[in-house]
């Protein structure tokens, strides 16, 4: 008997509802019960030997080390040591702010009775509570910079001089338009590459819609950032002749800017999981594009293998991977070894320099550049990418700084800072033209990368 089972016949004699004879331990001759007793299990203690013998040198999982990437450090290697000084800067960055905040709310009055029990107070001396409420608190939340940079019109884009169908025929996608119906129309996922700015994005989903995709199902293509989804919405918008939330619309988290009639959408990577969780087939769409496939986020790793066996079930659904980088063949590998279509070319040359040696402070040094380039530069904005928000405020702080001490004979430089934690139409604002005599500067993390 199992020990609840024996404990039950215990409790159900006690109780009186069975008879001291029918308990399974009674002993009929000496009339009492027979105990069983527990022997104390015996402990074993046992000594591994670890050591490897010769002839397994290399083939067992002690010699064989299983870490994926052996991670080595380097304290003294340039990037640790610019690392290790950028955070010491941080930190003291941010001690210098706290201090000057704490100084402010130092110098207001801790007794606001005094000045009304004193007749003729000096100058400046008498407040109402209701003014010194917030002092320390909202102007260090708004700084000067950001004030600047608030509360302007929403608008996308750079305005451009050529019309709508000639920017689209000078992308580097225009002049491969057929081949890419033809290889999407013969493979059933494909894997396609091009540098950033060829037109994937744009315009395979609009190729795709006048082949005729589109009588079958919705086009769908992910993005893996809101401020992506919904900029890149807006301008096929325009290009297809349509408003934005009919033909062609967008969908990120909060906001569904999609109607009955929508055959494009674009939408964040965590919209289509979504998507898929609710309908495992993707009975709406007929093709499902996945942008910015480099970009490994985590919903979008999950999209790869739900998407893998969907295409499996669904041999009409049409699968479109894109990337910038040269990944393919990885992806191609994982997509049944799929074809592989590049789109070659560039829409603007691109110019690296380098520093003779490595900075210091890669912060101050990015700052001075950017001010070189306003001072020196011809007429063009200029794009910053630094490592997180803390190091864009202070950017933008420090901009802002250095631009004002320059004086009124300087050009203005509009300083835009861009990271996910901004509202959308904040972040939108990066895409507003600058004034004619104007520069715009934005300070971004890897938001803006695409």
């Amino acid at each position: 008997m199992s020990s609840p089972e024996k404990w039950e016949a215990k409790q159900l004699i006690a109780s009186g509802v069975l008879g001291v004879t029918e308990y399974p331990m009674y002993d009929e001759e000496t009339d009492g019960m027979l105990y069983q007793e527990e022997g104390a299990e015996e402990e074993l203690e046992i000594e591994l030997n670890e050591d490897e013998p010769a002839f397994l040198n290399g083939q067992s999982r002690f010699s064989v080390d299983m870490s994926p990437v052996k991670i080595f450090k380097n304290p003294e290697g340039s990037l640790g040591h610019t690392a290790a000084l950028q955070s010491a800067l941080i930190k003291e960055r941010r001690e210098v702010r706290e201090q000057q905040q704490r100084t402010m709310l130092d110098s207001i009055p801790k007794d606001l009775n005094r000045p009304w029990e004193d007749p003729m107070p000096e100058a400046g001396e008498r407040h109402l509570a209701q003014e010194l409420r917030g002092v320390g608190l909202s102007a260090y939340d708004m700084p000067e910079w950001k004030k600047d940079a608030f509360g302007k019109t929403i608008s996308f884009g750079q305005r451009s001089k050529l019309s709508i169908q000639e920017q689209r025929q000078s992308l580097p996608i225009y002049k491969l338009k057929k081949e890419l119906i033809a290889a999407v129309h013969e493979n059933q996922v494909l894997v396609v590459i091009g540098q950033t700015g060829s037109g994937k994005t744009t315009q395979v989903t609009q190729y795709l819609a006048e082949a005729g995709y589109t009588t079958m199902g919705k086009i769908g293509c992910t993005q893996p950032r809101r401020v992506a989804a919904m900029s890149v919405a807006k301008r096929v918008a325009e290009e297809f002749g349509c408003r934005l939330g009919e033909e062609v619309g967008y969908a990120i988290r909060f906001e569904d800017c999609t109607g009955p009639d929508t055959v494009i959408k674009y939408m964040t990577d965590g919209m289509l999981l979504r998507e898929i969780l609710i309908d495992e087939n993707l009975s709406q769409y007929s093709v499902v594009m996945l942008d910015e496939a480099h970009e490994r986020t985590i919903h979008k790793d999950v999209l790869f293998g739900l998407l893998k066996k969907l295409v499996k079930r669904r041999p009409d659904l049409r699968l479109i991977v894109t990337s910038a980088t040269l990944d393919a063949e990885k992806f191609s590998g994982y997509f049944f070894n799929c074809n592989i279509f590049t789109i070659p070319g560039r829409t603007f040359p691109v110019e690296i320099l380098y520093t003779k040696q490595p900075e210091s402070d890669y912060l101050d040094a990015s700052l001075i550049t950017v001010l070189q380039m306003h001072l020196t530069e011809p007429e063009g904005d200029i794009l910053l990418f630094l490592t997180g928000q803390e190091e864009i405020d202070f950017a933008c702080q420090s901009l802002y700084e250095r631009m004002k001490c320059l004086g009124k004979n300087v050009p203005e430089l509009i300083i835009l800072p861009v990271c996910s934690a901004l509202p959308s139409e904040m972040q939108s604002r990066i895409f507003d033209p600058a004034p004619p005599g104007k520069r715009k500067v934005v300070v971004a993390t890897n938001i803006a990368e695409a």
